[in-house]
């Protein structure tokens, strides 16, 4: 199959801004695409040539990809980074320089969706000596050969920039509409189909074997669909509870755990092998090879998934540390002996997802609770299950909650009984509550470079919630404080690899980092795709263990904004 019908496929994507126009568009190029290349072109879509769960990145920075057009066309680095200046995209700089290309390669290569997939894929394996230069090769190697339209998405794929408007909704939506749906299915019967390939998503989240499993065995097999060791699984998510009466109320006997400080981490052992995952789906068993070890010990089955939070320990008083401190070591992948040390972790087990071939998704939360503490081996203060109560009594919940916080951790997880394990948000089963007036989390898109003292830096940050429907992401508002110097230093570094236009001292990035953000109160504001400002917001923690798929969508922001007594 060749790049460029997907390259047709990107800019037909791009020019419409209807959901369902998409989706049609999606599942046109699903039905054409060979069996044998869905599962790639499905990631392709996406703008991505990993899974989630793969833990790896191109890790290609702006420069380079400006080295690499300037390589494949004969322009030179200035003229190339003027024209991204001017336009924003350095898609289209690519597209524009390899219309006027100076230079043309004796042997071009006939672009197919296998042979650009299997070079940027190739770009997150070269290391060691020489390897910016391969992979500057890789690149230009792909442009050289590339049309206009093909340059524009090749590079927009590698700075993970798409821009076509394809979030997992109907990226699922399409699949079902090109493998699934049958002429005259009644609404009820597609909705049971969508339920069924949300349910398969879940369990194996890679949507590009979600498609091959449907177009080769439809809904019976993907009924069948299991876990597989090693590769993560979705996770649920609790919801924010103003108080522990109304979850009592509706409930009556309900679970209390401590909520700790820390971060979510999944556990996969099979025999030997631990794999540890965050609740965005990374692969960070290098980053903690202490919970590696922990689960080595102290699960008992052969094979087994298991939840818990992964709590920073102040090395020299043995207190919990706020979850800041603990999140220096999920992106640390050099010295991780000595944060092993400086920073060891806690693991509080919460629940279990599969144990020796069965998994546990249907089985209540009691009965999943009362597996676990059967297949967990206690390693006091080390490898542990979380505190828990269960109870009716608000007196005594709230008491538990108070202790909570009396131990530095952020308030409690309110679970119901026989609820079944359910993936996702706003599940109705489980609980959140907290004493703070509710944070926010969002994703930088956009920041300025600082003034002064700070021009090294960059110190304000254009914040941005999820559109819910479509995955695309919406500005509301600006933070500038809440950083300490070291922090503004981190963040201008993280944030520097991710640039992906500059004009004047703005900059856009990659929606990559989120943070969890306090504010004084939301209002409306025309001067945001929202619709929303927040007013006065300020840094409580960067959020190393979210993706912007956690991030609030605008359904919660304007749910926060009714609830502050104004209108709309």
């Amino acid at each position: 199959m060749e790049y460029s019908i997907l390259s047709d496929v990107y800019e037909r994507l791009e020019n419409v801004s209807s959901k369902l126009k998409k989706t049609d568009i999606s599942a046109e190029l699903f039905k054409t695409v060979p069996t044998e290349l869905l599962p790639k072109t499905v990631l392709l879509l996406q703008g991505a040539v990993f899974t989630k769960s793969s833990g790896y990145e191109l890790g290609i920075a702006v420069q380079m990809m400006m080295k690499a057009i300037s390589k494949a066309t004969g322009y030179k680095v200035d003229d190339i980074e003027q024209k991204f200046k001017k336009t924003g995209d350095l898609g289209l700089t690519a597209e524009d320089f390899t219309k006027t290309r100076k230079q043309t390669v004796l042997f071009k290569k006939k672009l197919t969706v296998d042979l650009v997939f299997k070079n940027l894929q190739e770009l997150a394996f070269v290391t060691g000596e020489g390897s910016q230069e391969k992979k500057l090769n890789l690149i230009s190697e792909l442009l050289a050969s590339a049309k206009p339209k093909e340059a524009k998405y090749i590079v927009r794929t590698i700075l993970g920039d798409l821009r076509v408007g394809v979030a997992e909704g109907i990226i699922r939506d399409a699949i079902t509409k090109a493998f699934l749906f049958k002429e005259n299915m009644s609404k009820e019967e597609k909705d049971e189909i969508i339920a069924v390939v949300d349910s398969a998503w879940n369990i194996l989240p890679d949507f590009g074997e979600i498609a091959k499993i449907s177009k080769e065995k439809g809904v019976k097999e993907l009924k069948k669909v299991k876990v597989r060791l090693g590769e993560s699984v979705q996770v649920m998510l609790g919801e924010k509870v103003e108080s522990i009466e109304e979850v009592v109320k509706e409930f009556g006997k309900i679970a209390a755990e401590f909520k700790y400080d820390g971060a979510r981490v999944q556990c996969h052992k099979k025999g030997n092998q631990i794999k540890v995952y965050t609740r965005r789906l990374e692969d960070v068993t290098k980053q903690f090879p202490d919970i590696v070890e922990l689960c080595k010990k102290g699960l008992k089955p052969e094979e087994c998934i298991v939840e818990g939070e992964a709590l920073g320990i102040d090395a020299k008083t043995g207190l919990p540390s706020p979850f800041q401190v603990l999140s220096q070591r999920i992106h640390r992948k050099y010295d991780v002996d000595k944060m092993v040390k400086d920073i060891p972790v806690q693991v509080n087990l919460f629940d279990v997802m599969y144990v020796d071939g069965k998994m546990l998704f249907d089985k209540t939360f009691l009965e999943r609770r009362k597996i676990l503490e059967k297949i967990v081996k206690i390693i006091p203060k080390k490898f542990q299950l979380a505190r828990q109560i269960i109870s009716d009594d608000v007196k005594e919940l709230k008491n538990f909650y108070q202790q909570a916080l009396k131990e530095k951790q952020e308030g409690l997880m309110l679970k119901v009984l026989d609820s079944p394990y359910v993936f996702g948000r706003h599940v109705g089963t489980m609980y959140k509550i907290k004493e703070t007036l509710e944070s926010l989390d969002l994703v930088i898109v956009g920041a300025t470079w600082g003034e002064g003292a700070r021009a090294r830096w960059l110190t304000s940050y254009e914040l941005a919630c999820r559109d819910p429907d479509t995955g695309k992401l919406l500005r509301c508002g600006m933070m500038s404080t809440g950083l300490t110097e070291e922090e503004y230093q981190q963040m201008t570094e993280v944030l520097k690899s991710l640039i992906i236009s500059e004009k004047g001292r703005m900059v856009k990035v990659k929606p990559k980092i989120v943070i969890e953000v306090n504010y004084q109160e939301i209002q409306r504001s025309p001067n945001y795709e929202s619709g929303f400002a927040l007013r006065f917001p300020a840094l409580r923690q960067i959020r190393w263990d979210r993706s912007p798929e956690d991030a609030a969508d605008m359904e919660r922001v304007r749910k926060i904004f009714k609830s502050q007594g104004k209108a709309g």
